[in-house]
């Protein structure tokens, strides 16, 4: 009868829902990444990657849920163009090429496909997922001498992995919005003789960005669900 008991015992135990435990869940992301830019104006209407260069980045992550985070980052980049290599002719044969090096900081906003994170299985996280993003940013850049600065409209996607609790990789494709036709500076900006408009303005560049990121600032020490 004992040993009966005994094995109905463990038997009630292993049927038993498995209880919740403490886990670790935080509300920031800290990292920075590299990755290669490229450009699309007048300088360059059809290849974004013929000119390729570098970005840095560096981002801080505020993790509202495993859905949704909010974004800062600040890029360091190079954009490179030059007219010579197009199809398109300008005026008296006239070519033009330029290089900058540009600075944008902004803030994004990131929709994960899938819970993200590492934690308790009724909270069914996975520790990859896509992403769709957009923001607002200030870019500036110097070309010929000239300074110039302008709001940006970055959307893109990316991917995440997860290979520990705290610590992050990505992937992440950005396209980039310049409201203003001087990117690539002040001779392209009405190259043909057409009245620049925010329609008819040809500017965008792209960052393609490998990150790792370390979370920090534990949100709570114990989970309290009851199944």
């Amino acid at each position: 009868m004992k040993l009966l008991l005994r094995i109905l015992l463990m038997l009630m135990a292993l049927s038993a829902p498995p209880r919740a435990v403490a886990q670790e869940d935080f509300r920031f992301d800290i990292g920075g990444g590299l990755g290669m830019t490229g450009y699309l104006g007048d300088a360059n209407t059809a290849n974004l990657y013929q000119n390729p260069s570098w970005d840095a980045e560096l981002l801080l992550r505020y993790i509202a849920n495993p859905r949704w985070a909010f974004k800062t980052n600040f890029y360091a980049g190079g954009l490179r163009g030059d007219s010579s290599q197009m199809t398109n002719v300008f005026p008296d044969d006239q070519t033009y090429k330029f290089s900058t090096t540009f600075f944008e900081l902004g803030e994004m906003a990131e929709f994960n496909f899938f819970n993200y994170g590492m934690g308790e299985y009724y909270r069914k996280l996975k520790r990859f997922s896509p992403y769709i993003t957009a923001g607002l940013s200030v870019t500036l850049w110097s070309v010929e001498s000239h300074t110039y600065a302008g709001f940006t409209l970055p959307f893109g996607i990316g991917f995440k992995f997860k290979p520990s609790r705290r610590l992050n990789l990505g992937l992440e494709f950005l396209m980039k919005k310049v409201f203003t036709d001087r990117l690539d500076g002040e001779n392209l900006r009405d190259p043909l003789g057409i009245k620049s408009a925010f329609a008819k303005n040809t500017d965008w560049y792209s960052t393609l960005t490998f990150t790792v990121s370390y979370e920090f600032s534990k949100r709570c020490a114990a989970c309290n669900y009851k199944d």
